[in-house]
């Protein structure tokens, strides 16, 4: 695949490297918030720039026919947005709060998990997630799919960061530690036991391939997709 990386950050020089080893090509990256690239030769675009700059760059490649898959957080406001016009112009698009294929497998245990946890009132729901200092959004868009996913299934009727004294809402702790590529704890605590789920990411390597395993799976589709059908999970 001829690839663009919109975002030229860690993630994307992690990207590059990865995406090169497999036998595809770069033949874009924009390292700035800037729309003056051009996508005539590219046959797939990979978005990990900046919330302010993530919208655009998906538009951009919807309009000139470019599939586009984006694992940047901070701008889903926007996201029904993207999928009218998805299909409007018959596009194709894959978001992804993290695109790490072993997260995608720890949400489905997630919701599973919450499912079964649903009547027992006996247990204190509670998230934490760390990451690296330089991470822009807290919480992580990892935790608030987490979050979501549990809200879903429980009788939680929203999630708060950091405190919360209200027993409807679902307290996401939300930590920024030097170098930790991204931990996220899902915790059930009562008077007897604790049980917890715990996902912890090595390096942006899972991050970056399961990016990149996406792209594969989305040359050729048109239509609006998610990890789970990456993944066939659903």
């Amino acid at each position: 695949m001829k690839i663009a990386l919109l975002g030229y950050g860690k993630m994307g020089k992690t990207i590059e490297k990865l995406a090169v080893d497999r036998g595809h090509e770069i033949v874009l990256k924009v390292d700035k918030d800037d729309l003056n690239y051009n996508l005539s030769n590219v046959d797939i675009a990979i978005d990990f720039s900046i919330p302010t700059a993530a919208f655009n760059n998906i538009k951009n490649c919807i309009k000139n026919n470019v599939p586009v898959i984006s694992g940047t957080t901070g701008w889903l406001k926007q996201y029904d947005e993207i999928v009218a016009l998805c299909k409007q112009k018959n596009g194709a698009f894959i978001y992804a709060s993290n695109f790490s294929l072993g997260v995608n497998i720890f949400f489905e245990l997630n919701i599973n998990l919450a499912k079964m946890m649903q009547n027992l009132n006996q247990y204190t729901i509670s998230l934490e997630e760390i990451h690296h200092t330089k991470k822009l959004d807290a919480p992580s868009g990892t935790a608030i799919t987490l979050a979501e996913d549990i809200i879903k299934n429980t009788t939680k009727q929203s999630w708060a960061l950091n405190v919360t004294t209200n027993p409807n809402e679902l307290p996401i702790i939300a930590k920024r530690i030097p170098d930790v590529p991204g931990t996220h704890t899902v915790s059930y605590q009562s008077n007897v036991d604790t049980i917890e789920i715990k996902h912890t990411a090595h390096s942006r390597e899972g991050f970056a391939l399961g990016a990149i395993v996406a792209a594969e799976w989305l040359v050729n589709k048109k239509g609006v997709y998610t990890m789970k059908d990456v993944l066939d999970l659903k």
